[in-house]
């Protein structure tokens, strides 16, 4: 059996990034460290607690890059659910979210919308139907 264990993403500020996520999406902080690879890392859990999700920074050496292949900034998107698209991305936007696209009628929601944190990760919010 297979369930995924934790989602990482890299931030230039692991701390504000998750604090982000605390206020934007409920996450709970679980620990809070610097690491002896030289960057900070900081372990969430979901409102919900059915995911981990953790914030780290460049490690000595590493430099991240924008968009990049390799080892970088975020991922593609993070697919969040919630009872009302509309106000959450205002809300978001409130709280430095740039709306990507949307709202709009989703293929299998009811509505959904894109939106990228301050820090470049690409949000779906979805509404079920």
């Amino acid at each position: 059996m297979f369930r995924i264990n934790h989602l990482h993403l890299k931030s230039r500020d692991p701390k504000a990034s998750a604090d982000w996520f605390v206020q934007a999406f409920n996450f709970q902080v679980l620990t809070d460290e610097q690491r002896s690879t030289g960057d900070r890392f900081v372990r969430c859990l979901t409102e919900d607690g059915g995911m981990r999700v953790f914030f780290s920074g460049e490690r000595d050496g590493e430099v991240l890059h924008d968009g990049a292949t390799g080892v970088h900034l975020g991922i593609e998107h993070i697919g969040i659910d919630t009872a009302d698209v509309v106000a959450h991305v205002e809300r978001l936007q409130a709280m430095g979210a740039r709306l990507i696209e949307g709202p709009r009628p989703g293929v299998g929601s009811a509505m959904v919308a894109f939106v990228e944190t301050p820090d470049g990760i690409r949000i779906e919010l979805m509404q079920p139907k």
